[in-house]
């Protein structure tokens, strides 16, 4: 059998899957991912272990923030030449399935995650887990006084000394669609306008991990919803920072798509797979990720942050309900901290 259409490519199931997507990515000879992952501890091995096993694929990656690469995807789909053939990354699947960009995709890889790691309509599937928390100096914030929970937070004393991060949708959109996704409308904006009192800082200077690192400079005391292991990681060389998690944390998937017209659909099904395979997975243990692979743990370190494992209550908030939510988050944003 060898599939014609990339519909057929992208979604055949025959036992030979792995021998028929190597024969027409070899053919192919090249693949393009576009990816959030960090470039020198996931990205290039993650490439050269996929190019050692299938060497006559020559894999080109970029790597970007998650707005550029669907801001990039969405130019070359308007320019009619998609260069990409996978793209990669966390709060990069909101905007592209949006615009009606991706294409429907299977692996039989995904038989082993759960539902809620997989979209039932096939266009994105989990590669990362995110968790979030608040990051915190512990230069500028004793020990006995950090906040354990939202409404530790509406202390009149950190008044002024706490920053989240706009512009990004794991930054203020996402803290908000978590509370009212955990709490309900009235609870979450009751919540929402205590805490407007305490004059957040709107961070729009940078990433999640600059943020991090504008706290560890004390620029900031504290800031919300950074993705929790970055603290941690910090905290590890000596820098005087620290995460806390509050229940409901938020956690989030980083997700891989496959968008329409691509050039190397053999390539890209093939990638797909060995990404999402038990080998592809502890490949990103080295960039300290938290693989989405049910049988592939974090490490050490990073498990005394995942939620179920420490006490805390989690709230996965899957890609389709930050779309859904993102007009009515972005309300309360506007009317209680602009």
């Amino acid at each position: 059998m060898f599939a014609q259409s990339q519909e057929e490519i992208l979604h055949y199931a025959g036992a030979d899957r792995e021998k028929v997507l190597a024969e027409g990515a070899a053919k192919e000879g090249e693949l393009v991912v576009y990816s959030a992952m960090i470039a020198d501890q996931a990205l290039q091995p993650l490439t050269e272990a996929f190019m050692k096993k299938y060497p006559s694929v020559s894999v080109t990656f970029w790597r970007g923030d998650s707005e550029d690469i669907a801001q990039r995807v969405l130019a070359e789909e308007r320019a009619n030449n998609v260069v990409v053939d996978v793209v990669e990354g966390t709060s990069v699947s909101e905007n592209l399935i949006k615009a009606e960009a991706v294409q429907t995709f299977t692996s039989p890889m995904l038989d082993q995650y759960p539902d809620s790691y997989r979209d039932p309509n096939h266009l994105w599937a989990a590669t990362r887990v995110s968790y979030y928390c608040m990051a915190y100096n512990t230069d500028m914030v004793k020990a006995a006084d950090v906040p354990k929970s939202y409404e530790d937070l509406l202390d009149p004393k950190w008044q002024g000394q706490i920053a989240w991060r706009i512009g990004s949708e794991s930054g203020t959109p996402l803290f908000i669609t978590n509370l009212r996704s955990a709490w309900g409308e009235e609870k979450a904006e009751d919540y929402l306008k205590k805490l407007s009192a305490q004059k957040i800082v709107n961070f729009g200077a940078g990433s999640a991990r600059t943020l991090v690192d504008r706290v560890i400079a004390g620029e900031y005391a504290m800031a919300l919803n950074v993705f929790c292991h970055h603290p941690l990681i910090s905290a590890e060389d000596g820098a005087p920072v620290a995460s806390q998690l509050m229940s409901p944390v938020a956690s989030t998937t980083a997700t891989l798509l496959i968008p329409k017209n691509i050039q190397h659909p053999y390539g890209a099904a093939l990638f797909t797979d060995f990404l999402l395979s038990e080998d592809g997975q502890k490949i990103l243990l080295g960039a300290d990720y938290f693989p989405a692979h049910p049988k592939v743990l974090p490490s050490e370190m990073l498990q005394k942050i995942v939620p179920h494992e420490v006490g805390y209550e989690e709230n996965l908030v899957r890609p389709e309900a930050l779309v859904n939510n993102g007009k009515k988050s972005d309300e309360l944003y506007q009317t209680y901290f602009r």
